[in-house]
């Protein structure tokens, strides 16, 4: 019989699910017995979802352990797969309510501990300590762990567990995949990301505002929303492009268009902007913090700079938008290494059942 599998994270869903996530459950769904808790609406009878509303994250956090005990009784899993530490807290609570037997598998997709100071409102911060503890709780008390990075597996390291299981999450980069583009002769960057703290956003204005003093052709493409919209309208108001949103096929076009991809977060778990980049054969100019360094090689695929550092973000800049054959040496790289992180849904269903089947 296939292993039960009970899923809780905070992803939003739309029923039905795109092409790309349909072959990703599909896949989970021939090997596993699953259910999934998350955020979002449609029907699917393997989807518990909540709507979304008012206060979205509280509300949803809040009512979780609830929900999870319920589904502990009427599903009965074997295992249930948290997707943070976060989930996991309400996961532990509603084992111990129910006296569930079903194990606990945590996903460690990024560190934790700056969920409540780096994302949404400074106000957040005040929750860090508390926060800290509790993911912190919830880590020690996994039967297992799947970290996505070298360094997300440092972070259960840290709690004196070892992870069972390091290995990318599925994602559909059909839209990145086939030739690539010959590079651009345009002293042109792109960012794509969230505009959030901990993506660095301010560091990146400051940063761009240097490599446009001295490169006085220099073009930036910026693309992504958030709570910093107010740093883009800057920039936007200076002659960087400002797309709140590209679908796939139009990020890899502006990949294309591009000489590299420029990720200065303070931090990431693995970035997967960084894999779309690659395997459209661009380098990533980077801060040396989270997973970043995991894929980024600097000189080999991409350049590394310190976290923070606007002015080694911008000379890195400059460099690659510049310096003849720089772009192309790093971007080939870039495109030989991609086929290290790219599985196909079968293959990342085959990790996960071989992760649950060690726990249950």
């Amino acid at each position: 019989m296939k292993p039960r599998v009970l899923f809780v994270g905070r992803t939003r869903y739309r029923l039905p699910l795109e092409p790309g996530l349909a072959r990703k459950w599909d896949a989970l769904a021939a090997r596993l017995d699953l259910r999934l808790i998350a955020s979002g609406t449609g029907n699917d009878p393997r989807f518990r979802l909540v709507p979304p509303r008012g206060l979205d994250g509280p509300r949803f956090y809040a009512s979780l352990p609830v929900l999870v005990a319920r589904e502990l009784r009427s599903f009965d899993p074997d295992v249930v797969l948290a997707e943070s530490p976060y989930e996991a807290v309400a996961v532990e609570l509603a084992r111990k309510a129910t006296r569930s037997r079903a194990k606990l598998l945590v996903e460690v997709h990024g560190d934790w501990h700056v969920a409540t100071r780096l994302y949404g409102s400074r106000l957040r911060a005040l929750l860090g300590p508390v926060g800290d503890r509790a993911a912190g709780w919830a880590v020690r008390r996994a039967d297992g762990h799947r970290a996505v990075s070298e360094f997300t597996a440092s972070l259960v390291r840290a709690e004196a567990r070892d992870p069972a299981g390091v290995f990318t999450t599925y994602s559909d980069l059909g839209s990145f995949s086939g030739p690539v583009a010959a590079m651009t002769a345009e002293p042109r960057a792109l960012f794509v990301g969230s505009l959030e703290r901990y993506k660095n956003v301010e560091v990146l204005a400051a940063a761009w505002r240097v490599v446009a003093a001295r490169v006085p052709d220099a073009q930036l493409q910026l693309v992504g929303s958030g709570t910093q919209t107010t740093i883009a309208e800057g920039l936007a108001g200076e002659g960087v492009r400002w797309d709140r949103r590209l679908e796939p096929v139009e990020v890899a076009a502006a990949l294309d268009a591009s000489r590299a991809l420029l990720l200065p977060s303070a931090s990431e778990g693995l970035p997967r902007v960084a894999i779309e980049a690659f395997l459209r054969g661009r380098a990533v100019v980077g801060a040396r913090a989270g997973g970043i360094p995991d894929i980024v090689e600097h000189e080999r695929n991409g350049l590394l700079v310190p976290a923070g550092d606007a002015e080694a973000l911008a000379a890195a800049t400059q460099r690659i938008l510049t310096e003849a054959g720089l772009a192309e040496r790093l971007g080939e790289a870039a495109h030989a290494d991609s086929a290290r992180w790219v599985s196909t849904p079968h293959e990342y269903a085959d990790r996960l059942l071989a992760l649950v089947e060690g726990v249950r």
